[in-house]
């Protein structure tokens, strides 16, 4: 882990879908969202914590986005599409993308908090406007293009105490 500074402003972007499917998938166990963004700010000056969720009409669903405000994330919320087929889809690539773009000029560093490979470009457009990117998911599901385009990869997997519930 690279060297941290007090005065680093740092974003937080959490990709709650892919964390939590990952997490589910490896070991039945949920996040510890706490922890995730205790360990992504790593003694720096938060800027935004961001999370991103899918609004799927689980009853427990509303419970777990106030969790998320109280623990400092804003939340946004997207409700899932049902198609006429029957498939589903949400996904949250194209708002996180714009809201980094649009941190990149007001922070240091910014933190992915996902596996997802297509978010490859985007690490490479922020270190190219001077931004450290850093990415935190399971090495297990996280792109390898994701892990070489990012400055710095924490692998949660290596540390299921400190990220899981």
């Amino acid at each position: 882990m690279a060297k941290r500074h007090p005065d680093q402003r740092v974003a937080v972007l959490v990709d709650s879908q892919n964390l939590y499917h990952s997490a589910q998938s490896l070991f039945t166990q949920n996040i510890d969202y706490a922890s995730l963004l205790e360990h992504a700010v790593d003694g720096r000056q938060l800027t935004r914590a961001i999370a991103y969720v899918i609004r799927a009409e689980a009853p427990e669903e509303e419970s777990f986005f106030d969790a998320l405000v109280d623990i400092g994330f804003e939340t946004r919320i997207k409700d899932i599409k049902t198609f006429p087929d029957g498939s589903k889809k949400a996904d949250w690539d194209v708002g996180m993308s714009l809201d980094a773009v649009t941190l990149a000029n007001h922070v240091d560093s910014i933190v992915l908090c996902t596996g997802d490979g297509d978010f490859a470009r985007l690490c490479s457009h922020l270190k190219h406007e001077g931004v450290k990117v850093e990415t935190i998911s399971f090495g297990e599901s996280t792109a390898d293009e994701l892990v070489d385009a990012a400055d710095e990869f924490t692998d949660m997997s290596g540390d299921t105490d400190t990220f899981l519930l």
